[in-house]
């Protein structure tokens, strides 16, 4: 603990921590009518949320209201003393009524400082454990390679050799990875008005990763980030791997295709990046749905918090999202797989000042993208909406 850092209660440690985890660094401290929010024809699994273990009830009306059958939650955490993190998140699964499974993530920080020339091993000892109490996957989160220091006190590289053992196990025990690799690309560009994420970028500049870190390194690049994930996945070719946010390059959509054609383990979610391949040509990206159509899952990049004020549609901005927030991030994101129409909000207009284009997929393939792929990569499918 921080010296002068109020003493938290163990409920209100595990549920900052499972909404710190939203942001990635947990560790380190036919679309409905728009009267009817509802697209109840097709069933749905959202392969990308973060929730808090108390928030099931809040979690659940959601879901409902916008026709979700079930979610993974990928801030499960670690197993173990003193939080018990893992076992809350399960336990909270369990209570959804099956409706929720849950990705462990590694303990990078501590493992690191214990084992500093074995801490690979010690994460896939970790995920051993996570996979016995009941976890479906691991969520590997832009920590690394931007966040999480080696034993040299400086970043661990997302190809870091040491770490090997645990994307080994992770494929020894079926259990998919989801990992976040970077960020958007503007990201890494000056900090000022001519940044076209500047409203993003205003309300979290600690995402900014322009010019150097606090120690003085300078931040590894968007390109050896790319590299470095190109790399990992390369290496370890019985697992599976999920790049999460469109493959982390959603910008480069021609990119994101040669990554598939080179991994035949790789495939990808939508989560958090409507905004961006929305603006994209839409015949181009309709195609490109349809090519890959079994290797696309639907997510959202939803944070699902106790109230309202730390519920996250996407993204956050400098004040708390509204239920007008929510409910153009959900039909948004509906009008774009499943309508043809041009230029219409899109989910989270905090991420970029333009319109979207919809996409219109086929019916069969949308049920692939909105449930089937989910269900056959994860091996989990939640109970049938009644």
């Amino acid at each position: 603990m921080l010296p002068g850092a109020p003493r938290l209660t163990l409920r209100a440690r595990a549920a900052a921590a499972a909404l710190v985890a939203v942001f990635g660094l947990a560790a380190l401290v036919g679309v409905a009518d728009a009267a009817d929010p509802t697209p109840a024809r097709l069933p749905k699994i959202d392969v990308h949320m973060h929730i808090s273990p108390f928030a099931i009830e809040r979690l659940t009306t959601l879901l409902d209201r916008w026709g979700i059958d079930g979610v993974v939650n990928l801030s499960g955490m670690y197993p173990g003393p003193p939080r018990n993190m893992l076992e809350a998140q399960l336990d909270a699964a369990r209570r959804s009524g099956g409706r929720i499974a849950v990705f462990a993530n590694a303990d990078f920080v501590h493992m690191v400082r214990l084992h500093p020339h074995d801490y690979g091993r010690a994460m896939a000892d970790q995920l051993v454990e996570s996979k016995r109490l009941g976890a479906i996957g691991l969520k590997i989160p832009k920590g690394l390679g931007l966040g999480y220091p080696g034993p040299d006190g400086h970043l661990l590289a997302v190809d870091d050799p040491v770490l090997d053992p645990l994307f080994d196990k992770a494929g020894e025990l079926g259990m998919p990875i989801a990992i976040h690799v970077g960020d958007p690309k503007a990201f890494w560009r000056p900090l000022n008005k001519a940044n076209e994420r500047w409203d993003e970028l205003q309300a979290h500049p600690e995402w900014s990763f322009h010019g150097t870190q606090q120690n003085g390194d300078p931040w590894p690049s968007w390109e050896q980030l790319h590299r470095a994930f190109d790399r990992r996945i390369g290496r370890h070719p019985k697992t599976v791997f999920i790049g999460v946010h469109f493959g982390n390059d959603p910008e480069d959509p021609d990119e994101v295709a040669r990554m598939l054609d080179r991994h035949p383990n790789l495939v990808i979610d939508t989560a958090a990046r409507v905004p961006e391949i929305g603006r994209r040509d839409a015949e181009k990206m309709r195609r490109f749905v349809i090519k890959y159509q079994d290797r696309i899952l639907f997510g959202t990049d939803t944070g699902v918090g106790e109230s309202q004020e730390e519920m996250m549609y996407g993204s956050t901005g400098a004040t708390p999202p509204t239920d007008l927030d929510e409910r153009r991030f959900f039909e948004s994101t509906w009008r774009y797989f499943e309508t043809r129409e041009r230029q219409f909000e899109s989910p989270t207009p905090i991420q970029g000042r333009w319109k979207i284009d919809g996409i219109g997929l086929p019916e069969p393939v949308l049920r692939k993208l909105y449930f089937e792929n989910a269900a056959r990569i994860l091996k989990w499918k939640p109970p049938a909406r009644r």
